[in-house]
């Protein structure tokens, strides 16, 4: 099933339950949710330290090359990138762990400005899903070996407007690869 449905899914489910949560008589709970999010929080970023651990133990140094999405809003097309397995695996898992930072900021400011609790009870379980269903944890704590899906570069999970992309994410394809190590100078004589 798709990891955007089941976060759906469970999105609702967990706002229903919230809802017959009494936050406003028993301000107990309200604690009780603070600490039930940070739990859940460092136990995402545990698991994206364990998937570094785990990198950086098997040190692999297999040349990745692809090209990066062109920017849609650009004539420009997208940029060579040559880079080795375990650089591109940390720079995911930096992505990863830059993206619940993130959130905690956001969800913090809707705590603690706002006053919203629902978000701390929504947001402890969902990152901690999205975690485990991670590449890079498929990779690095449920050893699923990094092909078909898990092949390096990944390609970004389908989005509401994701069929209407021409170029959706990067291109790992040969022809791909060459094109954009040609340089211009030679691509402006193949056209003259």
């Amino acid at each position: 099933m798709n990891a955007a449905v089941t976060n759906m899914a469970v999105m609702f489910g967990v706002m229903q339950l919230v809802k017959r949560i009494p936050f406003d008589e028993n301000p107990d709970y309200v604690t009780y949710a603070r600490i039930g999010y940070l739990v859940a929080q460092l136990a995402c970023l545990a698991v994206y330290y364990f998937c570094s651990i785990q990198i950086k133990k098997k040190n692999d140094l297999t040349v990745l090359k692809y090209v990066n999405a062109k920017n849609p809003m650009s004539q420009e097309p997208g940029e060579l990138v040559t880079t080795t397995n375990r650089d591109y695996d940390l720079a995911e898992v930096s992505k990863s762990v830059r993206g619940i930072l993130m959130g905690m900021g956001i969800v913090a400011l809707m705590h603690f400005y706002f006053g919203y609790t629902n978000p701390l009870v929504i947001q402890s379980l969902i990152p901690f899903k999205n975690a485990l269903e991670s590449n890079m944890a498929k990779i690095w704590i449920w050893g699923v070996p990094a092909t078909g899906e898990l092949k390096r570069p990944f390609k970004p999970a389908p989005g509401l407007f994701s069929s209407l992309a021409e170029n959706n994410g990067p291109q790992s394809e040969k022809a791909a690869v060459k094109e954009a190590e040609t340089p211009v100078s030679a691509i402006q004589a193949k056209a003259e």
